[in-house]
């Protein structure tokens, strides 16, 4: 285990294979080791892609700090016999394995679900892809990008009358990385009850399309073309005000979900003249004059600073932030307070800010924070004391590749 406190976490004493690659796989796997399981990272000889960005800048390796903590890091060689029979022996003590390579891929291999489930009936097999292990696009590639093209994502990000957008965060990775843990954790539960281990997965495009349910509504029974970019407003237009707003130092986001909201807000920008004003209303009527509405609460903001805006707006209760950037989010004292945002001496990047987990298991000590494993850091110690190789064997396997 990365820390003795794991021992009272919900996932203390469960052994995971983690050979995720890039932002998905190991995202699923970060919160298992965060919860105490003991996660055992399984990259190539070469280390996986983003630890090979590194070529490009030590500071693009920034993710692999992010999503790697907690772990043990071993190498081995795939495509190498003895790499998979070392595999298929691992996969013998393991309670998971995770992958999420191209569909296919392991099966090719000799060490796909049916292989592994021969070894360990009680071992849970989780795949992430981006389209499923079935159906006509399982074999399309697919990265965060593509995904957020095809799955409609894009086609509402942005302005009206400018071209589809990726949002920034890589947000598919991360969202098919939330849903992969869950799907694991469920079948962990179930072998609870029946002993058995089950081979279940998770397609990246499938986890988007419940996310765009306020953008589906503006569809709905829509007649004609209609605009799915609706840029900083609510996807649905169902709501007003719900903007980002100028102000004197950058922008605020302030949104009016009850009536009471638009009530206070009125109030904290002084303007209870407006009360009674028949294009506000209501929020339907809010709605209907929609630019009449932004007018008025981007008058009051643009005179003001975020903070003025939030220290007015804060006390009536309606929701308001100030859109930051990412140096004021990166040492924002809530999330370093509650523990979310550690400051971590990294032995390869230096002072880092990392993540922890946003999962909040009361009454359990969290375990202290272990930086992400330098490639392959932990052969010695997972070969020879969970295979018991000897160091002579060991020595040979790297002579050979194999690790």
């Amino acid at each position: 285990m990365a820390d003795d406190a794991s021992a009272n976490m919900p996932l203390s004493g469960i052994t995971v294979l983690d050979l995720g690659q890039v932002y998905q796989g190991p995202y699923a796997t970060m919160l298992m080791a965060r919860a105490g399981a003991d996660v055992i990272k399984v990259e190539p000889v070469d280390g996986e892609p983003v630890r090979r960005r590194s070529a490009v800048s030590k500071g693009a390796m920034l993710p692999l700090a992010m999503l790697n903590a907690n772990k043990r890091g071993i190498t081995l060689n795939l495509k190498s016999s003895e790499g998979r029979r070392l595999l298929l022996k691992l996969a013998a003590r393991a309670d998971v394995l995770l992958e999420n390579f191209a569909p296919g891929v392991m099966n090719g291999l000799g060490v796909g679900w049916e292989a592994l489930h021969a070894v360990n009936p009680r071992l849970i097999y989780a795949s992430g892809s981006g389209f499923g292990l079935s159906g006509p696009d399982r074999e399309t590639l697919a990265m965060d990008l593509t995904v957020q093209a095809v799955s409609g994502a894009m086609s509402v990000t942005g302005f009206p009358d400018g071209p589809p957008l990726k949002s920034g965060p890589a947000f598919v990775d991360f969202l098919s990385g939330t849903h992969l843990y869950g799907a694991v954790l469920t079948a962990l539960f179930e072998r609870t009850r029946t002993g058995k281990g089950r081979l279940v997965e998770v397609a990246m495009i499938e986890t988007v399309y419940p996310a765009l349910a306020s953008n589906l509504s503006l569809l709905h029974g829509a007649a004609g073309a209609v605009t799915t970019r609706t840029g900083n407003r609510h996807g649905g237009l169902a709501i007003a005000p719900y903007n980002v707003y100028p102000a004197g130092d950058g922008h605020v986001a302030i949104l009016c979900i009850k009536e009471a909201h638009w009530s206070n807000l009125l109030r904290a920008m002084g303007r209870d003249d407006l009360a009674g004003d028949p294009r506000f209303s209501t929020n339907a009527l809010r709605v209907r004059n929609l630019e009449a509405t932004d007018q008025v609460v981007e008058a009051w903001t643009a005179a003001r600073t975020r903070a003025e805006i939030f220290a007015a707006i804060k006390q009536f209760r309606i929701p308001c932030a100030p859109v930051r950037d990412l140096e004021e989010v990166m040492n924002d004292p809530h999330m370093h307070e509650r523990g979310m945002l550690e400051r971590v001496d990294h032995p390869e990047l230096g002072p880092v800010v990392l993540p922890t987990s946003p999962l909040r298991i009361h009454g359990a000590e969290r375990p202290a924070t272990v930086p992400s494993p330098l490639l392959g850091q932990h052969n010695d110690e997972i070969y020879g004391d969970m295979l018991g190789l000897t160091a002579a064997e060991i020595a040979a396997l790297r002579r050979g590749g194999v690790i």
